[in-house]
């Protein structure tokens, strides 16, 4: 049995199921001050029809990391940093205590200038001296050689272990984060993993507990990427930064799950403080290949391509010179949910548009009368006729949804279009089918389908989808290999894995290698991964010359286990409501 558990901002799902079907499914409202007592919520649920000893794996999409940066709640990092001649690290500055060491490495991974280990003392000491306990350490080509780096972390214990009450220091080394060498990238990718760690990890150790708690712990636990993927809960503790933005990628997965997608389509999961909007080209979600912005600033985190926008089913109905809006503000959940039955309404109460939805006869959600007074009442105020407020609220709500659709294809169609399986140069979005799911979908299919001009699919299980998606997700992996057959190395930045090899290393090894060191790496870790979901997504050979001779090559490879779902859910139906 496969159980997956989706953090949602609004509600938190969780689904058991294999692939006879959905064997049991919940839906609580999530603690923004307790994620975890709303995954114990959703779990006890789970278990009033599931038998523990069924359940074999967990996968687990969680917004914490995320809010914790949105919320300014993460933990203060000392970031030890090495550009080496060139290039002003100081207009990279991600922090307050943030070092600017001596010392260089060349882009062929050879020392010009060695680590000032008196400096970057000094820099440790200052950091301590504040409390400072997390670190990156970032070389700007460190991926070619880890040398100063792997110095600095001896230099801070590089411990890291973490413990029931994240008591460890913890070092994040820039060339463990990949393979690419954009420095920029790399610093506030090192930055970002440094900063959620703790918070990360005290979470993760008090799931096990409830998990041991509950029966379940002989369950093997996953979490989610934003790539569509997920990895072992071990990796996640050392890479948390992976899992920021999880949840759109669970989204993503579970229309996969549900629906054979083989055009060009847009996804909407309409949740209940945001819209999460993707693109499928040909039947696969598009991806960052670049990596993500977290702010401001980019990160090597890849990540499947998702336009959030605050429009939700608690998003609150405004009047401004005549003009009806929803969103982007959440004032609390609708009138639906919080007004018990009989019950007088809240002073200056502000309806959202999921009341708007009751009021048109849309959905019977919750209290429907409390959402039609409601409504009746903030119409008054503004000489509008509550049908004609109803009305003119859900067409507002899928006007935005259109819109920033719009906006999303005219950038999409302005790069190069990455799928999760490859590069499609040339190509032009135009899609010709609209995917719904999470709570308001079914309400919503009508006036999305008006504004779209598009056939309209609402799935089965979409209010669950997202959970679905979590539940059925596939382990992923990446990793680049490097070799340079002139100095006779190769090495895999990733994996701490440095080799001497011949000069008559090829490509055509390098590829073997690179495969076979991710899927043994995988299974060290316990991941079975088919080798059929393994490719090959970058291979280049560059001879090196000096004085009209061929003097070795420079090989690049990188590969990855492709996203996807473990199975199609059976019994779904792909034309939905």
């Amino acid at each position: 049995m496969y159980l997956g558990i989706d953090v949602g901002g609004t509600h938190t799902d969780a689904v058991a199921l294999s692939e006879a079907g959905i064997a049991a499914q919940v839906k609580v409202k999530t603690d923004h001050d307790d994620l975890l007592a709303s995954v114990n919520q959703a779990l006890a649920g789970i278990l009033k029809t599931v038998s523990p000893k069924d359940v074999r794996q967990l996968n687990l999409s969680t917004t914490l990391s995320t809010n914790a940066i949105v919320q300014g709640t993460t933990e203060d990092v000392g970031m030890l940093v090495i550009p080496g001649p060139g290039i002003g690290a100081d207009e990279f500055m991600l922090c307050r205590d943030y070092f600017v060491l001596p010392g260089a490495i060349d882009h062929r991974g050879s020392e010009t200038d060695r680590l000032d280990e008196g400096a970057a003392r000094s820099a440790i000491e200052a950091c301590r001296a504040k409390g400072v306990r997390v670190f990156g350490c970032v070389g700007k080509f460190s991926t070619r050689n880890p040398l100063h780096e792997n110095t600095l972390g001896q230099l801070l214990g590089q411990k890291g272990a973490p413990t029931a009450d994240g008591g460890s220091d913890f070092v994040t080394l820039g060339h463990e984060l990949g393979g690419r060498l954009n420095f920029p990238r790399r610093l506030a990718t090192a930055y970002f993993n440094c900063a959620v760690w703790r918070v990360f990890n005290a979470f993760a150790s008090a799931v096990e507990k409830s998990l041991a708690d509950l029966g379940l712990a002989h369950v093997r636990v996953n979490t989610l990427k934003a790539d569509g993927g997920t990895f072992p809960l071990a990796q996640a503790r050392r890479m948390p930064v992976q899992s920021i933005f999880s949840g759109p990628a669970a989204s993503v997965m579970g229309i996969i799950a549900l629906c054979d997608i083989t055009r060009d389509s847009v996804i909407l999961d309409i949740g209940g403080t945001t819209t999460d909007i993707a693109v499928f080209v040909d039947g696969q979600p598009l991806v960052e290949n670049d990596g993500i912005h977290i702010g401001s600033h980019p990160t090597l985190v890849r990540a499947l391509k998702v336009r959030s926008i605050g429009i939700g089913g608690d998003s609150a109905i405004s009047v401004l010179a005549d003009a009806v809006r929803v969103g982007p503000n959440r004032l609390g959940p609708s009138l639906a949910d919080s007004v018990p039955a009989g019950a007088g309404l809240p002073q200056a109460a502000r309806p959202t548009l999921i009341d708007a939805l009751n009021a048109t006869g849309a959905c019977s959600h919750g209290n429907v009368d409390a959402s039609r007074r409601g409504l009746a009442e903030f119409a008054a105020l503004h000489s509008i006729r509550p049908e004609v407020l109803a009305a003119s609220a859900v067409a507002a709500a899928a006007e935005a949804i259109y819109k920033a659709t719009q906006e999303l294809l005219s950038e999409i169609n302005d790069k190069p279009v990455y799928t999760i399986h490859e590069l499609l140069e040339g190509r032009r979005v135009a899609p010709g089918r609209v995917y719904l799911m999470g709570g308001p979908a079914a309400a919503m299919k009508e006036a999305v389908r008006q504004r779209f001009e598009l056939f309209t699919v609402v799935p089965e299980h979409f209010e669950v989808a997202n959970a679905i998606g979590a539940a059925l997700t596939r382990n992923t992996a990446s990793l680049e290999l490097f070799a340079d057959t002139e100095k006779g190395v190769m090495f895999i930045p990733a994996l701490r894995h440095r080799e001497n090899v011949p000069r008559t290393y090829s490509l055509e090894d390098a590829k073997r290698d690179a495969m076979n060191h991710m899927l043994g790496h995988l299974s060290e870790m316990g991941v079975f991964a088919d080798r059929d979901n393994a490719q090959i997504t970058h291979a280049t050979s560059f001879n090196m010359v000096d004085e009209g001779r061929t003097t070795g090559r420079n090989i690049r490879v990188k590969c990855q286990i492709k996203p996807g779902v473990a199975f199609v859910l059976t019994g779904t139906s792909a034309g939905g409501r």
